[in-house]
């Protein structure tokens, strides 16, 4: 599976988040790294606990998967994707990459 198909660019999904079309936000970070910064309305469920919570998921949903730098959300989308979920993406570059590109007000860390 190519990459690209696997990710989403901020500025992407910052339109279809202005155009009230929000995929399924899930964070794939720890919790302390949570409390640091997050995209309004995402939903924390750390790549440790994923596959014993796949079945919280719709895999009809789109979701994008969400980290630090876009590592981790990467892993989890090839790992959703893998297991039916034809719709899950990570954010290319993840928070860190959304500071710089749209929201430079968030916190880095």
């Amino acid at each position: 599976m190519d990459r690209s198909e696997l990710e989403i660019r901020p500025e992407e999904l910052k339109a279809r988040l202005d155009a009230g079309t929000s995929p399924v936000l899930v964070d794939v970070r720890q919790e302390y790294e949570f409390e640091v910064c997050r995209l309004p309305g995402s939903v924390l469920l750390p790549l440790d606990r994923l596959a014993s919570s796949v079945d919280e998921l719709d895999p009809s949903d789109e979701i994008v998967l969400i980290c630090h730098h876009g590592v981790r959300s990467l892993d989890a989308a090839f790992f959703l994707r893998s297991n039916g979920f034809a719709n899950a993406k990570s954010l290319a570059g993840g928070l860190d990459h959304w500071s710089l590109a749209i929201d430079r007000s968030m916190p880095r860390y």
